[in-house]
C-alpha cells in the first residue's frame, strides 16, 4: 500500500515498505520511472518470498510522488532518497540502483556510509547530466539549451518527450562522483548489458576503475538492453544482491 512521506523542502514522497530481516534493500529507480517497474516490482517480490526488509519510493515529480518533474534536479532527487532511507529503515541498507538510480545510490553511499551494507547498481549512471547530455551535444544545441532552458529529446520509453532543463545540467555539476575519490567500504556489484543503447558500457569500466571498494565485481551481460527485465537479468540481480549480503 501507498504511503507518503513528509520529504525535504515539502515535498511529499510516495514509499511502500514492507516488513523483514536485515540488512534490509532499497530500490532507487532510474530518470522518469517509479516504483511500479519490472524491476521494482520483482524485487517487491522476492524480498517477500525471503522474508526481506524491502523499500521502493518515488522521487518528487516522478510516480505518485508530489512536484513535478521538470523543478527536480539531482541533488534535490538524492535528497528525497536520502530522507526516505533515513525515516524508513532500521539499520544499514542494501541499495539497488537502476539508471539514474545507480547515481543517486553513490550520493547516499557518500553522505551516510554507516547506512550502506552493499550496492547493486543497474546500468548505473553516475554523471549522466554532464558525460552524456552535455558532452554529446553540440555548439547549437547548448546555446539552445542556455537560451531556451530546456532540451526536449525523444523517448523510447515514452510518448512524450524528455524534458532536460538547463537546470538540470548545472546542478548535476554539484552532484559529480568521477571527478573526485569515491570510496565505497563495502561489496559492490555492478551489472550491464552489452546492448545497452543509453548506458555504455564504457560507463561501467570507467566506474569500476574510479571507485575504491574491496570488494567490486562488474558483470557485462551480452545483448542484454537498458531495461535489464528479462527474466535472466532480474535473476541476475536477485543473484548478485545475495552475494552483496553475504559480504
Amino acid at each position: 500500500m501507498t504511503e507518503f512521506l513528509d520529504g525535504p523542502a515539502g515535498r511529499r514522497i510516495a514509499f511502500e515498505r514492507q516488513p523483514g530481516k536485515g540488512p534490509g534493500v532499497v530500490f532507487l529507480g532510474g530518470f522518469r520511472s517509479d516504483m511500479r517497474g519490472t524491476k521494482a516490482e520483482y524485487l517487491a517480490d522476492w524480498a517477500a518470498r525471503d522474508g526481506r526488509a524491502y523499500l521502493r519510493f518515488d522521487y518528487s515529480g516522478h510516480g505518485e510522488s508530489g512536484g513535478a518533474f521538470e523543478d527536480g534536479e539531482i541533488g534535490a532527487w538524492a535528497a528525497d532518497a536520502i530522507a526516505a532511507i533515513s525515516a524508513l529503515t532500521d539499520g544499514p541498507q542494501v541499495l539497488v540502483g537502476s539508471s539514474m538510480g545507480g547515481w543517486i545510490s553513490l550520493l547516499v553511499a557518500r553522505a551516510m556510509p554507516e547506512k550502506v551494507a552493499g550496492l547493486v547498481g543497474i546500468a548505473a549512471a553516475p554523471d549522466f547530466t554532464e558525460i552524456g547530455y552535455w558532452d554529446s551535444a553540440d555548439e547549437a544545441q547548448r546555446a539552445s539549451l542556455l537560451r531556451d532552458g530546456r532540451w526536449e529529446l525523444p523517448s523510447e520509453y515514452s510518448d512524450e518527450p524528455y524534458v532536460i532543463t538547463r537546470r538540470l545540467i548545472e546542478e548535476g555539476r554539484d552532484q559529480l562522483v568521477l571527478d573526485k575519490p569515491l570510496a565505497l567500504p563495502f561489496p559492490v556489484r555492478l551489472l550491464q548489458g552489452t546492448a545497452d543503447e543509453d548506458v555504455p558500457r564504457d560507463w561501467a569500466l570507467r566506474l569500476m576503475d574510479h571507485a575504491d571498494s574491496p570488494d567490486l565485481r562488474l558483470v557485462l551481460v551480452k545483448g542484454a538492453d537498458h531495461r535489464f527485465s528479462t527474466p535472466e537479468c532480474l535473476s541476475l540481480i536477485t543473484g548478485a544482491i545475495a552475494e552483496v549480503l553475504r559480504g
